[in-house]
């Protein structure tokens, strides 16, 4: 397949991260998550990465222009030349506009924004088999409200673009996956398609 540029949305417990490191390996290009990324800065101990490990240690969320910064200097990297997943990024129309800008400062542009819906009773009943201490039925639907809020205009942006695709990740991993590698193979020759299983 040619260069792939994409980004997952999607909201927690769809299985997004999931479906990115399994679409990674057929695709042959990185699945990169929010975490993995400020952690791959901190590590690198650059001045970025130094700059995002005292805001993390601190106990603050890192903000947006810092927080581009890193998504910039990871997609500069070799093995996303070819392609990349992001996970985590961008959660509201500001970093969009962010990611859209480094994408045309190194000349390319996102292929396709893949949007996994779950329903919320499922999501809800996947948290709570999580069986975490800090899972309670009340604080997982306050999540899903508050990624509602945010992503929701997100939603309408990659729409509007003709970039989105829809899947539905309530069935089996294998068909989700599926369902995903459908959309983005169509995608890549429609100017837009909806996936519907």
């Amino acid at each position: 397949m040619a260069e792939t540029r994409l980004v997952f949305l999607g909201p927690p417990g769809s299985g997004k991260g999931t479906q990115a490191e399994r679409l990674s390996s057929r695709l042959g290009v990185p699945a990169i998550s929010t975490g993995k990324m400020l952690r791959d800065a901190v590590k690198a101990e650059s001045e970025l990465g130094r700059r995002v490990g005292e805001i993390m240690g601190s106990g603050d969320l890192v903000d947006d222009e810092t927080m581009a910064a890193v998504v910039q200097e990871r997609l500069a990297q070799d093995d996303a030349r070819a392609g990349f997943i992001l996970d985590g990024y961008p959660r509201t129309l500001a970093q969009a506009a962010a990611l859209d800008a480094i994408l045309a400062d190194m000349d390319e542009q996102l292929d396709a924004v893949v949007l996994i819906e779950v329903p919320e009773a499922e999501l809800v009943r996947r948290a709570l088999a999580r069986q975490r201490e800090d899972d309670t039925e009340e604080v997982i639907r306050t999540r899903l409200e508050v990624y509602r809020d945010k992503t929701e205009p997100l939603v309408r942006h990659y729409a509007d673009r003709g970039r989105l695709h829809r899947v539905d990740g309530h069935q089996s991993m294998d068909e989700v996956a599926e369902a995903i590698a459908e959309a983005i193979e169509g995608g890549l020759n429609e100017t837009e398609m909806a996936v519907e299983v």
